[in-house]
């Protein structure tokens, strides 16, 4: 009888999961995680989730269950981190935090998007600054800034153009700049494993 029943009972079998992404949590103090008791709060009022196909609680489980297609998920990019999330989360779970973390892992694994990676690295590294204002082409933020009564550009490296060495040395020695050279190599490989494959067919 039992054997009957096995040939009917088809089971979902997750490819890929392991204990990684769930150590990683624990080693970066969020093991809170295991508290989850999967209600949705964090999805039902996701301010990003209502606008994209981000489900927060779908990369949470996946996460808890150690699937590690979250990693190659495009919706892990999607929270603002505005922390909405944590503030509603019936278990204080420092939901936004894991996003964070996941995305961490993601890069770490060279699975940065692609314009994530150009920001990082041809404007945040090159610059020291997210929004680069001092650059010719940016009038528009030192004119809006102007607008509402402050100096045209920020007191950042932007008046402090000194202050680049110092910020490159500080992406240096935390390692930020070995794992942007990382990420362009994993990112250099699959394109060309993607080119060989296109030549092939």
């Amino acid at each position: 009888m039992s054997e009957n029943v096995e040939k009917y009972i088809k089971r979902k079998v997750f490819r890929g999961t392991s204990d990684k992404i769930s150590s990683k949590f624990v080693d970066a103090g969020l093991e809170k995680i295991r508290s989850c008791i999967n209600c949705g709060t964090c999805t039902g009022g996701c301010p990003a989730g209502r606008r994209t196909a981000y489900r927060t609680r779908v990369a949470i489980r996946k996460a808890l269950r150690g699937d590690e297609s979250v990693l190659d998920d495009v919706d892990i990019w999607m929270c603002s981190t505005c922390y909405y999330c944590y503030e509603r989360c019936p278990r204080n779970i420092p939901v936004t935090d894991m996003i964070i973390k996941l995305r961490n892992i993601a890069v770490e694994e060279g699975k940065i998007l692609d314009n994530h990676l150009v920001l990082a690295d041809k404007v945040f590294y090159t610059t020291c600054h997210g929004v680069p204002a001092n650059q010719p082409d940016q009038e528009k933020w030192r004119d809006l800034r102007e607008s509402y009564g402050l100096p045209p550009l920020p007191p950042t490296v932007h008046s402090y153009p000194e202050a680049v060495e110092e910020c490159h040395k500080l992406m240096e020695l935390t390692g930020f700049r070995k794992l942007l050279d990382h990420a362009n190599e994993v990112k250099a490989k699959q394109k060309e494993a993607q080119e060989k494959q296109s030549e092939e067919k």
